[in-house]
Formats: C-alpha cells, structure tokens, sequence
C-alpha cells in the first residue's frame, strides 16, 4: 500500500475529507464535531498507519503510560491512586496506554497530555510537543518535565541518624539494578558518609555474611527499598539465620520502607509519598497543558522520616 492520504482515512471512517483534517489537526478552530466522530476518524487514521503526530486536543483526558506492569504493583498502587484522586479533583478523566510502541503513540491524540510511568520517553512525542510529565527521572535526560521524591536528601538523613546514635561503622546492601532512584539514594548515603565520617561498604547478605560483618566492627545495616523488598527479605533471612536480633546486636535503616506485612518492631527509615508524587503529577501535567511550558527542573518531593525502633545508640 502505497502513502496513506486523509481521503483514504475519510473513506474508512465514512466522513468528509474536510472533518479528516479537522480531527488530525486539533480541530484548532472550533468546529462542532461529536466525539463518536472524532474517535472514529483517529481509529481510522491508526488502522491505516497514518504517520500524523501527536498533538495536544482539549480532550478532558489525561494519558497514563505504562511501559511495564503497574496494576497489583505494591510500588505502583499509591502512584496511581494520587493521580486518580488529582485528576477527579480537576475534573479530567484517564486512559491508560500499556505500552509506548510506535502504533499506539498514534492514539495520543485521545488525549490532551501524558503521564509517563518508566525510564524513556519516545521521542516521537517530544518532537511533536506533546505535553508529557514523567513521575521519576526519564530519558532523554533534560528533555522531560518530570516530579520525582528527594531520596538523596532523605538517604542522607537517614545515614546522619546513625552516626548520631554512635554508629562508625555501616554495610549499606543494595540491589543490582542500577535505577534512578538507588543512584540517588547512593548520592545521599556517600555525601553524608564524607560529612559525618562513617565507614560506608556495599556489601550482599550472603551465607556467613552477618558474623564476619559483627567481627569487623560492623554495628548497622542500611538496607535499600526496591519494588520487589528482594533485598530486605534476604537481610531479614540472613539476620535469623545468623540468631541475630535487632536493634540489640545490629542497627538496621532501610532507605524507605520495608515490604508490606513485616513483622517485629517497626523498621527506622523514611516514608515515600507515592500518593504525593502522583497528585503532584497530575498538577504540573494541567499547567504544561495550559500555559505549555515545562519546568526547567525537577519537582521534588520531601520524604517524612520514619524514627522507628531499630536504630539503637552504640554504647
């Protein structure tokens, strides 16, 4: 098949060339058109493969890309109420895109504006001026108006909670996927390490890890949040395997929260605000809608500390 024209999308969708062009251009003018017609000529416009780009149409919808499963995430779930309960509060409603794949960026147009759940934008919807926000940091770097949480600020403090309980000696475990947030989390615990002088080591749970930790002098664990609390549940494995308790032979910190459900006393470390993060959102995507320009830089969002029990003072 040969260059798809707006005569052969009229064709399909069974309306004028002249509404075509109406629809695939924003309809900029105001022309009275229903919406069951809209849809049907920009269904008919992806079904043909008509290369137009995205461009932002006073739809009421806001766009919520997902670029890997979110729904039942325990990560995911207070994100996304944030930005149901902000975009009820401003009167737009959602539609959700599953994946950023080239075919259905096409279906953009349904929407006046994007919020982008992963690591990339495409870059089809930058060029097209596509109003986008990502929640957390985003490729291309610079490009995307993004509202992240300050977990370097919060790391920091967390670290700075131990060395004023006495602490001097820390094993800080991580994960191995290197994702925006653990580099920033990374970020806080090395700038206070140099502050407040504390020996900071990236070290791994394994078997017999605990007791050698105790023979070197170790006397608390900082332990990383991830999505799936891998790291925290093999910490907590290897601590009873080791017939080690907290806080009375180690301190332990998480740099957010542990896993849902955890039992004993209640883990020292900070609160993420997810709901926070996706109201916040929600927000700056409605002003890059109206005024449509972007923040040069990041929204930040500040983390509550989480005072807990398991940090106790080095005697």
């Amino acid at each position: 098949m040969g260059r798809v024209r707006q005569a052969d999308i009229a064709r399909v969708a069974g309306v004028s060339q002249a509404t075509v062009s109406v629809v695939l251009g924003g309809n900029r003018t105001g022309v009275r058109l229903s919406e069951r017609t809209r849809v049907r000529v920009l269904e008919a416009a992806e079904r043909l493969g008509y290369p137009a780009d995205p461009v932002p149409v006073r739809t009421g919808l806001f766009g919520v890309y997902t670029c890997a499963p979110v729904f039942g995430a325990e990560a995911h779930n207070p994100i996304l109420a944030g930005v149901e309960a902000e975009a009820a509060a401003l009167g737009k409603d959602l539609i959700v895109f599953t994946a950023p794949r080239p075919t259905r960026l096409r279906r953009s147009h349904l929407a006046e504006g994007g919020l982008f759940l992963g690591r990339h934008v495409p870059g089809e919807l930058l060029a097209a001026g596509f109003p986008v926000v990502s929640i957390g940091r985003a490729e291309p770097a610079g490009r995307v108006p993004h509202v992240d949480v300050d977990y370097a600020a919060a790391s920091a403090e967390v670290l700075t909670r131990l060395a004023r309980a006495g602490h001097r000696r820390v094993r800080y475990l991580r994960d191995p996927d290197d994702s925006p947030a653990a580099q920033d989390r990374d970020r806080g615990v090395r700038t206070a390490a140099a502050e407040t002088g504390l020996e900071v080591r990236t070290d791994g749970p394994g078997p017999g890890a605990i007791h050698r930790w105790l023979d070197e002098g170790v006397t608390a664990l900082l332990v990383e949040e991830t999505e799936t609390g891998a790291v925290f549940d093999a910490t907590q494995q290897a601590l009873r395997a080791a017939g080690v308790s907290v806080p009375g032979d180690l301190s332990l910190a998480v740099l957010g929260r542990p896993p849902a459900g955890t039992a004993g006393p209640e883990i020292s470390g900070f609160e993420v605000p997810r709901r926070a993060l996706g109201r916040a959102a929600v927000r700056l995507l409605a002003s890059l809608v109206d005024t449509g320009a972007g923040e040069p830089t990041p929204r930040l969002l500040t983390c509550p500390p989480v005072a807990g029990e398991t940090i106790a003072p080095v005697t």
